[in-house]
């Protein structure tokens, strides 16, 4: 009998632990260890953070689900690994810390035959000194953030309809954050929620990214299609810019956050500061504090982990310079190469560098948006990896296993820009590959046909429509397979 043990319970996990009970058969143990007794519909955390949608909606009890599937469920904060066991346990094992108030802060061990890191990523507020809810802005990353971020922009449009004007900074918070996407998506909804309240002409709007130039999403920008013409990402966003009176501070590292103050510097080394009234900024990711030790009790992080904390995988970390960069350095089986009994999908695995272009300024700080891996892509891997273990616990560890390279998959992105079921919009994306192809593409990157973007009403629907499908497919109610990844 296999034991699978999946770390995590976000969108990639959550996804491997289902697939798991589904294809791997009664005879195989599933096993979901997650710090949080709820799944959350992050994506959704954008309309919960200006008011659109309650806490509620986005979230709900991971414990039922798992009980109905016969998935073993530790509601518990993975601490370290040990692939080879140790002195007191033969097998592999993950020690865990309980978070579960009747087990709270007692130790765990649980015992694997396969491991699926699936941990996300750590909110690394830290890292830029005043960021985040502790300090002086908020975030849109958890629900409970969003539900704090929503309170606080009511406060700010009181302030307007009191007659005060409002400097609103929205963006993300550090030279080497990802997740532009989301920081466009909460512009955009606060914009569109000003409007709405009738105190637009009341906000000065500033969007503060480390993207080189709008458009870029932290995957390099997009050639693609628009009603049957060519058109660029940075064209089409920066008309969007335009049209909504919306200003950009682009290439952009904050280094640091003080009451009301944003200081950043900008690829030109050039340093500003931009006043505010009310600021969301998103935090730079890292890997969750994990430790690793082999069968002697020997520290071997260093071998599992990249230096950002994110799991080591089949990928290229030779750390090669910007021109040599190939479609092929990015992983197709997330197995880590030390332990190929192990897999990192969605956030959890370190990607092989940047997508997009990176630059230093003069003063040597980094200024790149790292890759993004979430949504669509992260419920890709996490069947992968189930699908890889099946394979696996049948044919043997030298086992084919399936592929699933971000240089040869594709995703869709519906990016709100106001949720309105009469006025609402949003803009709907897609590219093929995500990770750019210069051998296969050598123009663009990417397949013409197969990336575009369009925005309008009907995206915004599509973005509604996929938020309660995607709740049902977690919820695993009826033919919840049949709705893709």
């Amino acid at each position: 009998m296999a034991r699978v043990v999946i770390m995590g319970a976000g969108i990639a996990g959550h996804t491997a632990a289902l697939h798991a009970k589904r294809l791997l058969g009664k005879e195989t143990q599933v096993v979901v260890i997650s710090p949080n007794s709820n799944w959350n519909w992050i994506p959704s955390n954008i309309w919960v953070g200006v008011g659109k949608m309650q806490k509620e909606q986005v979230i709900f009890p991971l414990g039922p689900i798992y009980k109905r599937k016969g998935i073993e469920f530790h509601q518990a904060l993975a601490k370290s690994i040990y692939p080879e066991g140790n002195s007191e346990t033969q097998n592999p094992f993950v020690e865990v810390l309980y978070t579960d108030p009747s087990r709270k802060d007692q130790i765990g061990r649980i015992e694997f035959d396969f491991l699926v890191n699936a941990t996300g990523p750590k909110l690394n507020f830290q890292a830029t000194p005043g960021l985040g809810p502790d300090g002086h802005t908020v975030s849109v990353c958890t629900a409970n953030h969003a539900v704090e971020a929503a309170a606080s922009l009511q406060e700010s449009i009181s302030r307007m309809k009191a007659g005060q004007k409002q400097l609103i900074a929205i963006g993300v918070g550090h030279g080497t954050c990802t997740c532009e996407g989301a920081a466009f998506e909460y512009t955009f909804n606060v914009d569109y929620e000003l409007r709405q309240a009738g105190v637009r002409d009341m906000a000065e709007i500033c969007y503060i990214t480390n993207e080189f130039e709008l458009g870029d999403f932290g995957v390099g920008g997009m050639i693609f299609t628009q009603q049957g013409f060519q058109t660029t990402s940075k064209l089409w966003t920066e008309s969007l810019f335009r049209e909504r009176n919306i200003k950009a501070i682009l290439g952009a590292h904050v280094e640091k956050v003080e009451a009301g103050a944003i200081h950043y510097e900008l690829v030109d080394g050039t340093k500003s500061i931009l006043n505010f009234d009310f600021a969301m900024l998103l935090p730079p990711f890292r890997g969750v504090d994990l430790q690793a030790f082999n069968k002697a009790g020997e520290d071997i992080s260093s071998q599992i982990f990249a230096t950002s904390g994110f799991m080591k995988v089949d990928a290229d970390y030779s750390g090669k310079p910007y021109e040599e960069w190939r479609a092929e350095d990015w992983p197709s089986t997330y197995r880590n190469p030390s332990y190929p009994n192990i897999f990192a999908v969605g956030i959890a695995f370190a990607p092989p560098h940047q997508i997009s272009k990176p630059r230093k300024s003069p003063n040597g700080t980094l200024i790149a948006p790292s890759p993004p891996r979430t949504g669509m892509p992260s419920g890709i891997m996490g069947k992968l990896a189930i699908m890889s273990i099946k394979e696996l616990i049948k044919n043997g560890k030298d086992a084919e296993v399936p592929t699933a390279s971000m240089a040869d998959m594709g995703a869709a992105c519906v990016a709100s820009a106001g949720s309105g079921l009469r006025n609402g919009s949003a803009a709907s994306m897609t590219m093929y590959p995500i990770v750019p192809d210069r051998v296969k593409y050598p123009n663009t990157g990417r397949s013409i046909p197969d990336t575009f973007g369009e925005i309008g009403l009907s995206g915004h629907w599509i973005k509604l429509l996929l938020h309660y499908m995607f709740i049902y497919k977690a919820k695993a109610r009826p033919g919840w397979s049949l709705i893709p990844e």
